[in-house]
């Protein structure tokens, strides 16, 4: 009976023979490929998704290797200035998102979406998108953002985030090698954004921070066609990060999950401290900047934890930073509570409002009047929304039609 090659037997003789190939881009994959077969930490090319995305897969930024010239305090604090020699060599500290993962030779992050081979970060998800669609920029929500217009929306897998409450956990929560994905090249995505005719490319779904090295270069060539780039996120992202994310983004949404350690601890796997710290770097940014709070029964929403929410938001974003108070809907690993009330809702708008806050919204409750935009001295109103869609706008450029007062936002 003929013997069929294996995946690993097929690249060592394709490497062995290279110069046959050495004419073609496929040798330096190869090559890269040859690298990985003499792997120590387990046999990785077992999973073919995974050493598909191998090949190609670039190394990630925002990270260092751990050297004798480390800080160990930065994952430590109780250890200042000390190398702990129990570290391998090639262990890595990411700082992608304030997790600041330790990773290990072999091992992933706490987003799965980056590997350390021998030392190096590579990330996994650069150019793999893997879902993508065309969605009013009211949907993402942002009601102060060139209203009534479309974004070119897309994805990766992955997110530092296990929120129990996740509507897209399908990708958030998955592997990059759990889907097949082609590689895009940046310039593909704002091409497909500029085919379309829409103003707006649109980073979200799953939490785009996981893939901050390809949306920053979506961003930039995105910028070069005349197309506006903006940030759906958890807000959990690094300081270098988020630096990036400002000087190139043109809006960012943070979705401020509750106002307590406890919330982000058990229900997000993750932390406040940080998202409060980024969201007043984007509010002291020329970035613009939405917040959004899903109120979720029994779990966030104490009169107490909305009024200190909405006090943070004055004092530390600012009175005309847009506010969402949006409607939980059973999902993924909370299907046993039910919808938020309207007036639990209406209640948290009311909190903010009676705080001087200038914009606040009722979320997820089409037909809702707390879905329009009003105007802060006349009160009328000047964005008039049907669902996800603006069925008339009343402002003069930046001003109120009616009294011509300045309304917060980007519009033009």
């Amino acid at each position: 009976m003929e013997k069929t090659l294996s995946r690993r037997e097929f690249l060592n003789l394709a490497i062995k023979t290279g110069i046959i190939l050495s004419s073609v881009p496929l040798f330096n994959s190869l090559n890269k490929a040859k690298n990985f077969l003499d792997y120590s930490f387990g046999d990785i090319f077992a999973d073919d998704a995974l050493s598909r995305i191998l090949l190609t897969a670039p190394k990630a930024r925002f990270w260092e290797r751990i050297t004798e010239k480390t800080d160990c305090s930065i994952c430590h604090s109780s250890i200042k200035g000390q190398f702990s020699k129990s570290h391998f060599k090639n262990d890595v500290v990411c700082f992608l998102c304030a997790h600041n993962c330790l990773i290990k030779d072999g091992k992933r992050g706490k987003c799965k979406t980056r590997i350390n081979i021998k030392g190096d970060l590579i990330t996994l998800v650069y150019g793999r998108p893997m879902t993508s669609h065309t969605d009013p920029i009211e949907k993402k929500p942002f009601y102060h953002f060139l209203p009534g217009s479309l974004a070119f929306s897309f994805a990766t897998s992955g997110c530092p985030f296990s929120c129990k409450f996740c509507q897209n956990w399908e990708i958030s929560q998955a592997s990059p090698e759990d889907y097949y994905t082609e590689f895009v090249p940046p310039t593909t995505i704002s091409n497909r954004a500029k085919t379309q005719k829409v103003p707006i490319i649109a980073y979200t779904y799953n939490e785009p921070t996981v893939f901050s090295e390809y949306l920053l270069d979506v961003a930039r060539e995105g910028k070069k066609l005349g197309l506006k780039s903006v940030l759906i996120s958890c807000g959990f992202m690094g300081d270098e990060v988020l630096k990036e994310m400002t000087e190139t983004l043109d809006a960012i949404k943070i979705d401020l999950k509750g106002f307590s350690e406890d919330f982000y601890k058990n229900i997000s796997a993750g932390s406040l401290k940080p998202v409060l710290k980024n969201i007043k770097t984007v509010a002291k940014s020329n970035t613009h900047l939405e917040i959004v709070n899903l109120v979720v029964p029994t779990l966030n929403d104490k009169d107490e934890d909305l009024k200190n929410l909405a006090k943070f938001v004055r004092d530390e974003a600012g009175y005309d930073t847009p506010l969402h108070f949006t409607r939980f809907h059973p999902d993924y690993q909370l299907l046993n509570l039910p919808p938020t009330p309207v007036q639990t809702l209406e209640k948290a708008r009311d909190i903010a409002m009676n705080l001087g806050l200038k914009y606040v919204y009722v979320g997820n409750v089409p037909g809702h009047p707390g879905n329009n935009t009003y105007c802060p001295e006349c009160k009328k109103v000047v964005i008039d929304r049907k669902g996800f869609f603006v069925s008339k706008i009343n402002l003069k450029g930046n001003k109120c039609s009616f009294c011509g007062e300045t309304i917060k936002g980007v519009f033009e």
